[in-house]
């Protein structure tokens, strides 16, 4: 798990090299001309969907399926780098009972992600970023066995980075990777268990407007 972070955390501090670094061959070009990979006062609104594997076993004796994702985006463009806005993730993860073996139901997660998001540069029709989210996760369960699971809600954090492709000036394409931090407890049977940690790691496909 820790080994995961760290992977994270590397590539944010890349993305974040191509701003800071004075050498960088892209922004040493021109720096003014070239730096940021939008219009100030943009309005941009996302629909994508995707799939979620967890990044880790959920629980002792309880196993996941790669989980469906949908997640709906909008961002304001505070100048031409910096966007500021909200994200609403929804997560579902079908869980079963390792030993013996039994489907035991689903469990579903509503992210509230308010998110900055930075785009220090453009490729052409290519805008690469990197976003930031700190919220809530809002997590259910439907049992489907007598085994009744109430897991807690937990405090989210997402980290993205991904891409839009600009197909016309108001219309992109869209691809983003982000891990989400979803670790918390559940009640089983009316006794709780620390252990449960549903963090995720997504893949995500879809459009962006931009107004």
């Amino acid at each position: 798990m820790k080994s995961r972070h760290l992977v994270v955390v590397s590539m944010l501090l890349a993305c974040f090299s191509l701003v800071l670094l004075p050498g960088n061959p892209v922004l040493a070009q021109d720096s003014k001309d070239n730096f940021g990979g939008i219009e100030a006062g943009k309005w941009v609104l996302g629909m994508r969907a995707g799939f979620a594997p967890i990044t880790q076993e959920l629980s002792a004796n309880r196993s996941t399926d790669v989980g469906s994702l949908v997640n709906f985006q909008a961002m304001y463009s505070l100048n031409k780098w910096l966007l500021v806005g909200m994200m609403l993730e929804w997560e579902r993860h079908a869980i079963d009972q390792e030993r013996p073996q039994r489907d035991l139901g689903h469990q579903d997660t509503v992210s509230v992600l308010p998110t900055v998001e930075l785009r220090p540069v453009n490729f052409g029709s290519l805008s690469p970023y990197v976003n930031m989210s700190l919220g809530v996760n809002v997590n259910g369960f439907g049992e489907s066995s007598a085994t009744r699971i109430s897991p807690s809600n937990t405090f989210a954090w997402r980290l993205g980075w991904g891409a839009d492709y600009m197909i016309t000036k108001q219309f992109a394409l869209n691809t983003e990777m982000a891990y989400k931090r979803n670790d918390g407890h559940a009640t089983v049977n009316g006794a709780r268990n620390d252990d449960w940690n549903a963090s995720s790691f997504g893949f995500l496909f879809g459009v962006k407007m931009y107004f």
